[in-house]
């Protein structure tokens, strides 16, 4: 799907329907019935919904088509597998059948390598966290997961985190009038081996900055501290301590 574009995997996202709860319940109810006619109905009108679940997934380097289709398995195992007699949305069951479906895929065709094994205990989890998701109508914790497929804790959190796509450091997670937080802002360097030499240049570059460009600058590249622990330090925010540093680096560019 693209935004100048209505059309993905040949339909045309403007003509979708989005069906009440009351017709997903008499549907749902004619599909475990044999109607295959309602099935159908059910399927089309919760594309929506897959398209809504796919558009998280943008920016992945991947054919939204190929997204969008296997959205659709997810959607269809839905359908196929709730249980009406629960008191739960569909949606609610459907959701994050999608969402793990695409997932899937995603970790099938991911460059990072895993090994069998755990692939094998994500997809045990996965199916389990569904599971008891629809049972519960809530998401379970880690241990009823490892409870429900009989593995340790630790293999569990292991194995599902085996299949968390990776994040880019240069990824935004807050932005404040323009002063953009990044991943990279957010992860401290505990590493002490910086030598005593680079110690005394980078305090001879600073000597030109305000006490407070300094403060934040060497608790930043000599202590290692995220920007949040500098900004909880010295009481400020920590947009403000991100465009302070920014700031003095700029100065510090022009100076060389």
């Amino acid at each position: 799907m693209y935004y100048n574009k209505v059309e993905i995997c040949g339909v045309n996202t403007s003509t979708l329907t989005v069906l009440t709860e009351e017709q997903k319940t008499e549907l749902l109810a004619r599909s475990k019935a044999g109607d295959a006619k309602a099935r159908e109905q059910l399927i089309s009108g919760n594309l929506k919904l897959v398209l809504s679940i796919v558009q998280r997934f943008l920016n992945r380097g991947e054919n939204l088509d190929d997204l969008f289709q296997v959205g659709c398995i997810g959607l269809i195992k839905a359908i196929d597998n709730f249980d009406t007699s629960h008191d739960v949305k569909f949606s609610t069951y459907a959701v994050p059948m999608i969402i793990g479906e695409i997932r899937r895929h995603l970790r099938d065709h991911s460059a990072m390598r895993v090994s069998r094994s755990i692939k094998d205990a994500a997809y045990r989890a996965m199916q389990a966290k569904e599971k008891l998701t629809a049972e519960h109508g809530r998401e379970p914790s880690v241990d009823e997961i490892a409870a429900a497929i009989d593995l340790p804790r630790e293999e569990v959190v292991l194995a599902l985190e085996s299949i968390v796509d990776p994040v880019s450091l240069n990824e935004p997670v807050y932005s404040d009038g323009g002063d953009t937080i990044y991943v990279m802002d957010q992860i401290s360097d505990k590493n002490d081996e910086t030598g005593w030499l680079d110690e005394i240049v980078f305090k001879e570059v600073i000597r030109s900055l305000g006490e407070r460009e300094r403060t934040i600058l060497s608790k930043r590249f000599l202590q290692g501290k995220t920007q949040m622990e500098v900004a909880d330090e010295i009481g400020i925010s920590q947009a403000q301590v991100s465009r302070i540093e920014k700031g003095a680096m700029s100065k510090i560019k022009k100076q060389f």
